[in-house]
């Protein structure tokens, strides 16, 4: 089982960035994939989450800002993060869960993680 993220970088304020998640060795249809980061010295935290019935789950910190979604034919959950401010900056990871529900930000409930993928929002 792989997980790859991708697509972080460095932005100001108010920018855009689009998080990709892409899997492999799974069947994707039957997971849910969530999206947590930890920045410098915090914990890890839950961002977002697309359960495999697309069903979606958001922060309260990001919500109304960033949108999740997922194509099955690529294997690929997508973050899109508008409004971006300095305390989104962390390494977000991705993580996935067979037919989980509920759950969606409890970091034990995901079986899988992938390597995380650095975003840097200056003020």
């Amino acid at each position: 089982v792989q997980l790859q993220a991708s697509g972080g970088g460095l932005v100001q304020a108010g920018g855009s960035l689009r998080l990709s998640c892409a899997a492999s060795g799974i069947t994707f249809i039957s997971y849910t994939i969530g999206w947590f980061r930890q920045a410098p010295g915090k914990e890890r935290e839950f961002v977002s989450a697309i359960a495999w019935s697309g069903y979606t789950s958001y922060a309260d910190s990001v919500k109304g800002r960033f949108t999740i979604s997922r194509d099955n034919a690529k294997n690929t959950v997508y973050l899109r993060m508008d409004s971006l401010k300095p305390e989104d900056t962390a390494v977000y990871s991705c993580a996935a869960a067979r037919y989980m529900d509920t759950y969606y930000s409890t970091i034990q409930a995901y079986n899988y993680w992938g390597q995380g993928t650095q975003v840097t929002v200056s003020s």
